[in-house]
């Protein structure tokens, strides 16, 4: 009797030791797969979960320069957050049970050249897409599936689970843009870069840099040297002025690039270009310099367009920007010229177009340009009015900006210091509420080739106050190019949205935390 009871504590011991080591892993933790952004079109959690491992690889097939380019991505990504060895193999070579594998081989057209299919089990994560790009947007959603510490960076000890389940994704607009300035203020390489790299978290493809204004010159030309020596030496209040030089710049298009997101530099033109013309007295029509600029005001400046020179200096400037971005556009501003006469603007424009296309570049312009005789291959970008409606009537594609919903350099109430006000205040709800294709009366849909949020930087001047009038508002805009109308709800949004607060802290972004949206401490 006494060896029987003996035999019933030794069963006992044994089962309460394996119950401690296999910790049951509650359904509150692995709800990863209801709170990705963009929403995906398709997004069905099954039973169990992946547990990713010291040891675990990361599979690649076919191994090529690309594709290995975007599993190194991830595997730095998992090491500084788990502390785990990570290596990229090639799926060929592996006889283990349990990896990740990001593979190219299964085509699927309807997921096109940005969509991926994700397939999760206990032993695999699966992640298939057409091109390397496709994986690289689909890896931003498996950094999401895992718990929010996967952000850290710090080496946590954790549970690093991911929800078993498939999701089928691709974008709505091949346009996903946002833009800063760093002519107002200027702000280093590494602030860039940082900004990038939260950008690529939410899938957005398109970076703007909006290089020169009055207050600032902010871009190396090579053959007009005293553009950065006189026009890089001033900002808003003469606080941050500087400027990149072409191998810093060159440095900020490939840290995109890598990330899949084409940068677009803008050189405005030709009203906004005081620091141009106190630069060089000859781009004036009087032949005189005018004093650097500090304020605000908008609209006063002008390049001379009755002279030789400056369609020199434009051509030279665009050459020299050309050759440093390999994507395929070029922005020329062309917005609030007041101080240039309106007749000489239209011709003006359009020899700027042909300037463009001999460098190799599609033109984009703000919708004044419109105005002019444009080409298919020329984009306008709407962001007060309807004039924009005249470049899609030439057929034209309209990128939307519209001042009054996604202009993020707006205060969101009017107890926030940073920000503008003249759009109107833009709260979290108002930057997400709206849809695009009906936004301009009389816009055709098709005509629409995306979205941009632009940051304008008279009141910032730190990575930090950039961070707090993008975020979170930009991820609103991220998904609005990115999700179908139908799967768009602010209600349920605004859940999701909270649902990042950890992860926005653990990749240190100063966010504001909205009264309107649901954070989860």
């Amino acid at each position: 009797m006494f060896n029987h009871y003996l035999k019933f504590l030794f069963v006992l011991l044994m089962s309460s030791l394996i119950l401690q080591s296999c910790r049951t892993i509650s359904v509150e933790e692995i709800k990863t797969m209801q709170t990705i952004i963009p929403k995906p079109l398709v997004a069905e959690q099954t039973t169990g979960y992946f547990e990713f491992e010291d040891e675990v690889p990361i599979l690649v097939d076919p191994l090529n320069q690309e594709n290995q380019k975007v599993a190194e991505y991830l595997a730095d990504k998992l090491k500084a957050s788990t502390g785990f060895n990570v290596q990229v193999l090639s799926a060929a070579d592996y006889k283990g049970e349990k990896s990740i594998l990001l593979s190219t081989l299964d085509k699927d057209e309807q997921l096109e050249r940005e969509g991926y299919l994700l397939s999760i089990t206990n032993s695999q994560v699966k992640l298939s897409a057409n091109t390397a790009e496709g994986l690289f947007r689909g890896i931003q959603t498996i950094r999401q599936l895992f718990p929010p510490s996967i952000e850290n960076n710090d080496g946590s000890n954790s549970d690093w689970i991911i929800p078993a389940g498939v999701v089928r994704d691709k974008p709505r607009y091949e346009w996903r843009g946002a833009m800063l300035d760093v002519a107002r203020h200027f702000f280093s390489v590494e602030d860039v870069k940082k900004y990038i790299d939260a950008l690529a978290y939410y899938k957005i493809n398109k970076f703007h840099m909006h290089l020169t204004d009055d207050q600032g010159w902010r871009i190396e030309i090579k053959s007009w040297p005293k553009l950065t020596e006189i026009g890089g030496s001033s900002s808003v209040n003469n606080e941050n002025p500087g400027f990149y030089t072409q191998e810093e710049f060159s440095e900020i298009v490939k840290y995109a690039h890598d990330r899949y997101i084409e940068l677009i530099p803008e050189i405005d033109m030709p009203g906004h270009t005081n620091a141009a013309l106190a630069s060089y007295a000859g781009l004036n029509c009087n032949d005189q310099a005018p004093p650097l600029y500090t304020g605000i005001k908008v609209g006063f400046s002008s390049l001379c367009l009755d002279k030789e020179i400056t369609y020199k200096f434009v051509d030279d400037v665009i050459r020299e920007v050309s050759a440093l971005v390999p994507g395929k556009y070029f922005h020329v501003g062309g917005d609030e010229a007041h101080a240039t006469d309106s007749s000489k603007y239209v011709v003006f424009i359009e020899k700027v177009q042909d300037i463009v296309n001999k460098y190799g570049k599609q033109m984009i312009g703000w919708e004044e340009i419109a105005q002019s005789k444009l080409k298919t291959s020329s984009m306008a970008q709407l962001w007060r009015n309807k004039l924009a409606l005249k470049a899609a009537e030439q057929g034209c594609k309209i990128i939307l900006s519209p001042s009054p919903k996604i202009y993020i350099d707006m205060k969101y109430d009017s107890t926030t210091t940073l920000g503008l006000y003249w759009a109107g205040f833009i709260e979290v709800d108002k930057a997400y509420n709206w849809e695009p294709a009906e936004y301009v009366e009389g816009l055709n849909p098709d005509a629409i080739i995306g979205v941009e949020a632009p940051l304008w930087a008279e009141t910032i001047k730190t990575v930090g106050d950039i961070e707090f009038l993008a975020f979170p508002r930009i991820i609103g805009v991220a998904e609005l190019g990115w999700s179908a109308k139908d799967n768009r709800n602010w209600d349920e949004y605004k859940k999701r949205l909270g649902a990042h607060a950890l992860r926005l802290e653990g990749m240190n972004i100063n966010y504001y935390k909205s009264p309107l949206v649901d954070w989860v401490e």
